[in-house]
């Protein structure tokens, strides 16, 4: 069964942004278990990060004036509801990811808005890096030594590098496509890169012992702030990095990042999509 690590804490409703993110959770959970009865369920019993847990990843005062409603999150807002969700979708991360790491196989975090964020600012719905702090904190318990993230959202992880970097994380491979995803627009290149893609990933990431994947349904050609990809393309994506994941043994967590599409609904099947590829390359 494919564990949802879900609360309803991690839910806010922005309604100030063009963004469906803070109010995505609850919405794929619903669906997830109406789709796939019996195949997917919700993995209970964690909490939200603390902040001595989120300043291993950001400055104190940013992260105390974000809780506080003093500086606007990554929505560009003050909203206290959204403010209170965000320990429980980075909670939501990395409880996920210990969880695969410890027991293997596969985790979904349904969540999104980690890697725009960056030491101490907050921009592009995104305002803690769930993604570096659970690659710490994985590292930190022991459960890993490499720590791979495949950020394929459709944009750049620029908080996730600027982390990287000025915390020293030599330990994190950290690969983003929204670095070369307008190299996918010539006619043929997204099919040239998904036939090479369980390739890139085993040269990208042998030696890490777990995979934080963004699968972001931001990538498809029909989303406003985002890419080039097909649904069937973006589901190619989905079965080459879980294939691979498998195939090696590798534990991998996911989560839902960016899709900016209108309605809603039209973000959640992508984001089904997901779903179905990962449960079929699990044997779920």
């Amino acid at each position: 069964m494919l564990r949802l690590f879900y609360d309803p804490r991690q839910n806010a409703m922005d309604n100030e942004s063009v963004s469906p993110s803070a109010a995505k959770p609850a919405a794929f959970v619903e669906a997830a278990l109406a789709r796939f009865p019996g195949r997917v369920g919700i993995a209970e019993g964690f909490g939200p990060l603390s902040i001595e847990e989120l300043c291993l990843a950001h400055d104190r005062a940013y992260v105390e004036d974000i809780l506080g409603c003093r500086k606007p999150n990554g929505f560009g807002n003050l909203l206290p509801s959204v403010a209170a969700s965000l320990p429980w979708t980075t909670g939501s991360f990395v409880a996920a990811a210990r969880a695969a790491a410890r027991e293997g196989g596969v985790a979904c975090s349904p969540t999104s808005g980690f890697h725009h964020a960056e030491y101490a600012s907050s921009i592009g719905f995104c305002t803690f890096n769930g993604l570096a702090i659970a690659a710490i904190l994985i590292r930190r318990d022991g459960l890993a030594r490499r720590v791979g993230i495949a950020d394929f959202d459709a944009h750049y992880g620029n908080g996730t590098a600027d982390l990287v970097k000025r915390l020293g994380l030599d330990y994190v491979v950290n690969h983003s496509l929204g670095g070369f995803i307008h190299d996918l627009v010539e006619p043929g290149a997204a099919d040239r890169w998904l036939d090479g893609l369980e390739a890139e990933l085993e040269r990208m990431f042998d030696g890490c012992g777990i995979i934080l994947y963004q699968a972001g349904a931001d990538p498809h050609a029909d989303d406003p702030l985002g890419g080039y990809l097909t649904s069937e393309q973006l589901r190619l994506r989905d079965r080459a990095v879980f294939r691979y994941a498998r195939r090696r043994g590798t534990p991998i967590v996911w989560n839902l990042a960016g899709g900016y599409q209108r309605p809603l609904s039209t973000v959640i099947e992508l984001h089904l999509s997901t779903v179905e590829e990962c449960l079929s390359a699990f044997g779920e």
